[in-house]
């Protein structure tokens, strides 16, 4: 069975994920954004909580991490890059590592760019990827501490998982990003398909985080800076994908 995922509003814009392995019922987390909202959902359900998988330094993605391992005893799993900035580790962990949870295994995946030591965790049994903020919801992370060509070489990382796979990002910045998006593929039909649905879905209050990389693939243009058809709409069909992405990014950047 896979994991059951439950998706937590935190902070104004920030999500947390929590991660129920179904055979031993053992649970995990990814990322602690705050501490408050996620033992609501804890104690909603009768969860203790096992383990906190952190995905980069950013406090906003860490801020309720001790507070919560502290409280539940919780070991805490982080990049090795990044443990000068983390809080206290329990099991450092690099790219292609593994971790546990229960009887599920992860696949550590560097997804520097947004910072250097961002890490993204796949648990392919259950067909989903945690990214935080490098790959997003019709967009990804500003890139803050690395270069375009590693960004670009990250999100490849992720283009390559299997269409199916759910991503579980960091944040609500899906409308903003539809609209950018448009700017770049303005007569995408995916993409003004799924504008129309996210629009709606945030006038009703709903989360539009997770998606599928199918739907990302189709209409997430930080993912589709390799098309033809993207390059020519931008005046670069000669350029190379990381130039064409980081241009994409500027334009973001800017927008």
């Amino acid at each position: 069975m896979p994991l059951e995922i439950v998706t937590i509003p935190c902070r104004s814009d920030n999500y947390a994920f929590l991660l129920r392995e179904p055979t031993t019922g053992e649970i995990g987390l990814i990322d602690a954004p705050e501490a408050a909202p996620i033992r609501a959902a804890l104690k909603q359900r009768g969860w203790e909580l096992h383990k906190i998988f952190v995905t980069h330094h950013h406090d906003d993605h860490i801020a309720g991490v001790e507070e919560l391992s502290d409280s539940f005893g919780a070991q805490v799993i982080g990049a090795q890059a990044d443990t000068h900035r983390l809080p206290p580790l329990d099991h450092a962990v690099a790219e292609g590592e593994t971790v546990r949870l229960g009887d599920e295994t992860g696949h550590v995946i560097d997804v520097s760019g947004h910072t250097v030591g961002h890490i993204a965790f796949h648990f392919p049994d259950s067909g989903a990827v945690f990214t935080a903020d490098s790959l997003m919801a019709l967009g990804c992370g500003r890139v803050f501490e690395g270069t375009p060509e590693m960004m670009w070489g990250s999100l490849s990382k992720l283009k390559a998982l299997p269409r199916e796979t759910i991503v579980c990002s960091g944040h609500e910045y899906t409308q903003s990003n539809a609209k950018f998006a448009l700017t770049i593929e303005p007569e995408n039909s995916d993409l003004i398909s799924r504008a129309e649905a996210v629009a709606a879905a945030r006038a009703e209050g709903r989360a539009t985080v997770p998606s599928s990389l199918a739907e990302e693939l189709a209409t997430n243009p930080f993912l589709r800076a390799d098309l033809p058809e993207v390059k020519s709409l931008l005046g670069m069909a000669d350029q190379p994908d990381a130039a064409v992405f980081a241009e994409i990014r500027r334009r973001k950047d800017n927008f």
